[in-house]
This record gives C-alpha cells, structure tokens and sequence, in this order.
C-alpha cells in the first residue's frame, strides 16, 4: 500500500481512522471505550459506597438509642418521678394560665396608655384585676408546696438507682477486661423500689385534699372574675374562663391515675420508639428526667421550611417566567447572573445580616401602633421563625430559579407557536399552554428547593431563635413570630458537647436519620417528577 502524503494525513476521513485505531488501542488488555465506561461507571459506584457507608455509620451510632430511652424510661417510672410528674403536670398547666392572664392584663394597660390615660390612672384602674390576679395565684399554693417535697425525695431515689447502675456497668466492663478479682471488689447495691417508693404514694391523701383545695379556690376565682365589672363583654377573658374549666376536669381527673400507676409497669420497646417521634420535650441535661422528643424539631424546621417556600416559590417562579417570556436578552443577560449570585454567598454571612439587620428591622416594624392588628405584633422577639425563613427564603431561590427556568425553556416550541397562531394572548398562551407543560420540571424545581432549605444549619442556628417548643398555633398567623429550634440546629448545637456513646449523643444521631431519610423521600420524589417531565417533552 503506498505511503500517505501530508495532504491526506489532514483529511477528515484519515482522522476518524485515526481515531478509530486509538478507540482501539488496548492499556493492560482493555480498549480506550472501555477505559472511559469504567471511569465512569466507578464514579457512580463510588457515589453509592459512599451514600451506603453514611447509612451504615448514622445507623450504628444511632442504633442503640431507643435501647438506652427505654432504660432511662424504666428508671424514670421505677424512681416515682413519673408519679410525681402526674401532680406536677396540673400545677405547671396553671402556671401557663396564669402567665395568659398576665398577658391579658399588659393588653388592658397597653391600651388605656394608648388611648392617652396617664399611667397613675391606669393602674388604678387595674386595682381589682391585680387582686383578682394574686386570689389567682394563691389557691395553687398548697399544690405547689406539696409537688415540691415530692420532688426532692424522687429525685433522691433516682439519684440510688443511677448509681446502681453505673455500679453494675463497671462491673461488667472489669468482668469483660478480665479483672475477676477487680469486679468483685465492686458492690452493687440493690434498691427496694416498692419499700422506696412508699414515701411517695403515701402522699396520696395529701394531695386529695390539696388537689380539692385548689379546685374550690380555683371555682371561687372564676366566679369573681365572670361577676366582675372588668370582666363583662370580654371575650378574651370569658376564653380564659373556658380553659380553665377545662384545666378543672383535667385536675379532678389526676386521683384516678394516682391509683392505677404502677412503678413496676414494665416499659417496653414501641413506647421508647413512640417517645422519641411524637414526643412534645426536648430536655437535656436537667436534674430531673432528661426527654428526647423529635416532634419540638420537626415542627420548628417545618414551619421555618413552609415560611421560606412560601416567600421563595412565588418570587422564584415569576422570576423564571419573567426571564423566558418576557425580558429581552439584555435583561437575561443581567438578570440570571445576578439571582444565580444569590447561591454563592456564604449561608453564615447571610445569619449574620439576619441577626444585625433584619431580625431589628422587622421587630421595629411591628412597633408602629398602624400595625398593632397584625397578629403577633408588637414582636418581642428579632430572631424568630419569620426572620429565619426568610433568608432561607433567600437562599433556596436560585435553586427553584434555575430548575424552573429550565423546565420552561425545555417545552416544545411548536406548542407555544401553535398557540399563537390560533389567537391567544401571550399570558393565555404562558398560562394554559406552558406552564402546564413544564408543570412536573416545575414541581421538581420547588422539591429540590424544600430540600435545600430543610437541610440548611447556620442560618436557622443565628436567626430562629433556638427555642425548644411546638409554636404555639392558636396564635394563628402569630406562630411564624415565634422562636423555634430545628432538627439542623440542634445537631450543630449540641453534638460537640455530648459524651460519645451517650443517650444523648445517640439522640442527635437519631435525629440525623429522620433528617436524612426526609431529604431522601424528597429528592426520591423530585427526580420521579423529573423522570416523568423528560418522558413527557420525549
């Protein structure tokens, strides 16, 4: 075969031979195609062994939490704290009404101050509501006095059975290290709970009395109150009548479970499990029981979440639709750049501006008497759901902006012309032709946008707040003015100071699962909706 000039060395066809021949070359018995397929089909391996070895490690550390909440359950029932707790309950529901009736009073004198009534005179006029008030807070006396000392000697038969425990483990650990001679040198000493125990259920007829005493005082206070002049016409006062009937049945109610309580009931699996997910407490490091209920975190991240998807969705969305209907190409030229900018500014700078700048901004806001029917203004507090959700807000925008404007682009040009072409309006044309078209890559864009924002830590643990408590949703629209912590900021807040292998420690892990296992359940269904979008535009 004659030799190859450079000429034909240059020409296309020579190349793709060449080409060709390279695809064929083999390195260690192995073509070039198949080298590039393995190249990528590991990356893809390795992305699975590393979502595997997550679930494998968050799995073993969190494990052996619902082992450890059943034993600090079982202790917490065999110690009587869980039949103290019974009388406690009631007495610290009244300490909740009480503060409503505080809040009540500050409302009466707030607004005789703005009426223009100095305040000499408004507290005069407030005399027979603050006598009421303090009638209010005596009838709980006996009741309060008599929880107290049952505190202190439950917690003193808790304090005996934790030492017992660490007694055994000791124990056990020297018997593993095979220290024979050590372990038995170890006494464990055992606790009588029944014969410990008597100094609380012995109580019993006290607080019946107790219990009865409050009642009638408590009937009395609500009787003087609906016959008072301050008191006609008030619906917010005949409301905190209502509750506290309801608070009565509630006391009444609490001999009968005195008398079927057993501290030997036994404890089992499910109810550490069920603890864990519906719990109401989050409670660590107290001298009483120490609670791990997820349900405190969950409702804060979700409300935080739907604050900013709220805020989020709609700017997003009209930004995106804005960009790929109706702006020319200079206003695209500036608009993308600058909205997609969003996402590479750090989320910690953006916690810091919520704490100097917005969080005060807002709560000066609502100081504006104008404002004073919106509920929860005045706010008494700068960091809160509201000011935290509205960074994240900020921050899932350029996610949902960008998928959605994708999703827009990617919708078949025939519709949109075919559309035109028998006479609807461009906002017809956008609103029954494309975005019902881009409908699934749309609704995966604001998946993957929940996704961003369930899963963000610095700006939650700066601005919401840090309050371990299920806002309080009968203030209505009031709630997103609430301080709440998150399932996110609890994780970075308390990790670095727990014990490894503690209930605590494996708490927080317990909390990571559920945390990973939502954002899997979202993307699961984001990358559905997306399938679904490709297969329907194919």
């Amino acid at each position: 075969m004659p030799a190859q000039s450079p000429e034909s060395r240059d020409q296309p066809g020579s190349l793709l031979q060449a080409l060709q021949g390279t695809s064929r070359a083999r390195v260690f018995g192995l073509t070039f195609d198949d080298l590039v397929r393995y190249f990528f089909a590991g990356n893809a391996s390795v992305a699975i062994v590393v979502l595997a070895l997550i679930m494998i490690f968050l799995l073993k550390e969190g494990a052996g939490f619902f082992g450890q909440n059943q034993e600090n359950i079982s202790i917490y029932r065999k110690a009587g704290l869980e039949y103290v707790d019974l009388m406690r309950r009631p007495v610290q529901d009244f300490q909740i009404l009480k503060r409503a009736v505080g809040k009540l009073r500050l409302a009466r004198l707030n607004a005789m101050l703005a009426a223009g009534k100095p305040l000499e005179e408004a507290s005069v006029a407030l005399e027979s509501f603050d006598a009421w008030e303090s009638e209010l807070g005596r009838s709980v006396r006996e009741a309060q006095g008599l929880v107290s000392d049952l505190t202190e000697a439950a917690s003193a038969i808790k304090t005996k059975a934790q030492i017992a425990a660490d007694q055994v483990e000791r124990k056990e650990m020297l018997l593993r290290a095979g220290k024979q001679s050590e372990a038995d040198t170890v006494v464990v000493q055992e606790i009588d709970f029944q014969q410990e125990l008597k100094v609380l259920t012995g109580t019993r007829p006290q607080w019946v009395e107790a219990a009865a005493d409050f009642d009638q005082k408590l009937q009395s206070a609500i009787g003087v109150g609906r016959a008072s002049a301050w008191a006609k016409g008030d619906a917010a006062m005949e409301k905190l009548f209502g509750r506290m009937e309801s608070f009565l049945k509630d006391l009444r109610a609490v001999d009968g479970r005195l008398s079927s309580w057993r501290w030997d009931a036994p404890v089992n699996f499910r109810e550490a499990v069920v603890g864990f997910l519906f719990g109401t407490e989050w409670l660590t490091a107290s001298f009483w029981q120490d609670w791990y209920g997820m349900l405190p975190l969950l409702s804060g991240s979700m409300l935080v979440s739907l604050i900013a998807m709220t805020l989020a969705v709609p700017l997003a969305l009209g930004a995106a639709i804005y960009t790929t209907e109706v702006a020319s190409r200079a206003e695209r030229a500036w608009i993308k750049p600058y909205i997609e900018f969003i996402s590479a500014i750090p989320s910690v700078v953006l916690g810091l501006f919520g704490i100097a700048v917005l969080g005060s901004a807002v709560r000066s806001f609502s100081q504006w008497e104008v404002l004073n029917w919106v509920p929860g203004f005045p706010m008494s507090e700068r960091l809160n759901s509201l000011t935290a959700g509205c960074l994240l807000a900020l921050m899932s925008i350029p996610t949902i902006f960008s998928l959605a404007e994708d999703a827009l682009v990617n919708v078949p040009r025939h519709l949109k012309e075919a559309s035109f072409a028998l006479g609807a309006t461009r906002l017809q044309t956008l609103l029954r032709v494309l975005i019902p078209a881009a409908l699934s890559g749309i609704i995966s864009a604001i998946l993957l946008g929940f996704g961003r924002v369930i899963g963000e830590t610095m700006v939650v643990l700066l601005c919401a707040g840090n309050r371990i408590q299920i806002p309080d949703f009968s203030d209505g629209l009031g709630a997103i003015f609430q301080p709440v912590h998150t399932m996110t900021g609890i994780i970075a807040q308390e990790m670095g100071e727990v014990a490894s292998g503690s209930i605590h420690y494996r708490a927080l892990f317990m909390v990571g699962i559920v945390l990973f296992v939502i954002s899997l359940v979202i993307n699961f269904f984001a990358q559905k909706v997306v399938r679904n979008f490709k297969l329907s535009i194919g």
